[in-house]
């Protein structure tokens, strides 16, 4: 397991434990007790190749979510993986168009590249290519907590998916025979704008929230005092300014 500690990869770990299935997670710090008790943490970083053979050693299959925004590194990576599993999962955006010459935003580049990287990899694969994931409103929390207004551009409506839907798709697949070289899409079962999500937090919370459209720089200047990396702001900038022109690649 990569990712074991977010918002998707903590669940999946859970949810396989609950079916008696043997879970390693993959750590930079393997003494934080952040893992659901019964996995295996072993330290390694995605950064670093030469650091995974430990956590590899007799695995057969790896969950892969991966946490930077270019492919740079993964080639090494997945060969480290070839040399030890048979198999890889890849958490990917349903966002990516397989039409596409180029996708319209960095992010579902950098999921239709690591794709193709996988796909080349030697390995036998399966993509989850997921909807917006409901816990990336998180990145709302401290707007929510004070004025209890989100400020933010207004893209398109999406199939927002809980991570614990994710997390139950992917684990049928770690487990189950029958997802070889298969491409799953993975939605809610609604289609809800920025502005219904909040309202619906807010419903949660029993407090009155509203959503404010602002303009590509204002949400820039949020997203940044936000504490959100600049790589990834203006990856989620770009990809907002295509979606809100009436596309609806999800990133």
């Amino acid at each position: 397991m990569t990712g074991a500690t977010g918002n998707v990869g903590r669940q999946v770990v859970a949810q396989l434990l609950s079916t008696g299935t043997p879970v390693r997670a993959l750590m930079r710090d393997a003494q934080q007790p952040r893992l659901p008790e019964g996995a295996e943490a072993v330290e390694g970083d995605l950064s670093r190749p030469g650091t995974l053979e430990r956590a590899l050693a007799e695995i057969e299959t790896v969950f892969l979510i991966w946490p930077f925004l270019t492919t740079e590194g993964a080639p090494a990576v997945l060969d480290v993986i070839a040399g030890h599993a048979r198999r890889v999962v890849y958490l990917s955006s349903s966002g990516v168009n397989d039409a596409a010459e180029r996708q319209t935003d960095p992010i579902n580049q950098l999921h239709a590249d690591m794709e193709s990287l996988i796909e080349k990899s030697g390995l036998q694969w399966t993509i989850l290519r997921s909807n917006t994931i409901a816990s990336n409103a998180r990145g709302w929390a401290e707007q929510i907590r004070g004025a209890g207004v989100v400020r933010g551009p207004d893209i398109a409506a999406t199939a927002v998916i809980d991570p614990r839907d994710i997390a139950t798709v992917a684990v049928r697949v770690l487990i189950d025979d029958g997802h070889e070289r298969a491409t799953h899409v993975l939605t809610g079962p609604q289609v809800v704008s920025r502005a219904q999500q909040v309202h619906a937090i807010g419903e949660a919370i029993g407090r009155p929230l509203r959503f404010e459209k602002v303009p590509i720089a204002a949400a820039r200047k949020q997203l940044l005092a936000d504490g959100r990396p600049p790589a990834l702001v203006e990856a989620l900038l770009a990809g907002a300014e295509v979606q809100g022109s009436g596309h609806r690649e999800i990133s």
